[in-house]
């Protein structure tokens, strides 16, 4: 099976504001697992990303702060 691997700072930024996963999870109104795949290198939807940078309180322009 051939994984696509993401280079991102998800993880980094997260606990930097001392957010949870679940935290995170309920604010971008996605599952907490699709938060550990993202940090763990998996590609996500565009939707995705969107969701997860209004959840952190970053605006759309600092995508490449989060995800490289």
């Amino acid at each position: 099976m051939v994984q696509n691997i993401e280079k991102n700072s998800l993880k980094e930024i997260r606990e930097s504001l001392m957010m949870s996963k679940t935290e995170l999870s309920r604010k971008a109104v996605i599952s907490p697992i699709t938060i550990t795949r993202i940090e763990n290198g998996e590609s996500c939807r565009m939707e995705t990303k969107r969701k997860i940078l209004l959840a952190l309180g970053l605006k759309l322009s600092d995508r490449d702060k989060v995800f490289h």
